[in-house]
């Protein structure tokens, strides 16, 4: 099923406790243990039943096994009503074989350009990077292979240059967004605002690079 849903729909459903909506995705770590174990879970998620054109994308390591879930169409990147029935089948898996799932084990980084002419901009990084435009979007720029960070290009009316034009923007699960910030200040940062949590919040570093720590769901922390 195609049915669109949105992260709200996504976190309110049954079955699906270990994900996490970031950004347009659903993420799960599944801490295996090991790799054997690893590639165990993995070989059971190729089993299950499902289209060709819609399968998960598995990030195999020494002690988990990360998955993400996306659709992806010509008109759509986000969740599907299959992506929820798919999340639900591949903990189910887990579960048989006594894999727990980690939800605080995700997160997803994203770099920031601060633009103004945003063609010339992203021509540059497309071609630097050995990226591609992201299905639909002119001002996303993804790794074809999966493995680096996306970079996003926000345009801008005028020049600023008393802020730096590039930051990052970290998405993490909804229920430790604010144990990450804490850390964050901990560790010297500053707060900018909170003017838009809990879907986002802007912290500066002590010289004042800024980065956006994001959640998705609409659930308060």
């Amino acid at each position: 099923m195609t049915e669109r849903i949105t992260a709200e729909q996504f976190h309110a459903a049954d079955g699906v406790a270990d994900w996490r909506v970031l950004g347009e995705g659903a993420c799960a770590w599944f801490r295996t243990g090991s790799f054997a174990a690893g590639l165990r879970l993995i070989r059971a998620i190729g089993e299950l039943p499902g289209p060709d054109d819609h399968r998960p994308d598995v990030d195999l390591r020494s002690d988990g096994v990360l998955v993400r879930l996306v659709t992806l169409t010509a008109d759509h990147y986000g969740l599907t009503r299959r992506d929820l029935d798919l999340a639900r089948a591949i903990s189910a898996v887990a579960r048989e074989l006594g894999v727990p799932g980690e939800p605080s084990g995700v997160q997803s980084v994203q770099v920031t350009v601060d633009a103004l002419d945003l063609p010339t901009v992203t021509t540059f990084w497309r071609a630097l990077l050995g990226y591609a435009y992201r299905a639909g979007s002119p001002e996303d720029l993804v790794d074809p292979h999966g493995r680096g960070p996306a970079f996003w290009f926000q345009r801008m009316d005028a020049p600023r240059p008393q802020r730096n034009r590039m930051h990052v923007d970290v998405w993490v699960p909804y229920d430790v967004a604010e144990a990450r910030i804490a850390a964050a200040l901990a560790a010297g940062g500053r707060l900018v605002t909170d003017a838009h949590a809990p879907s986002f919040w802007v912290l500066a570093d002590p010289e004042g690079n800024e980065a956006c720590v994001g959640t998705v769901g609409g659930k308060a922390v």
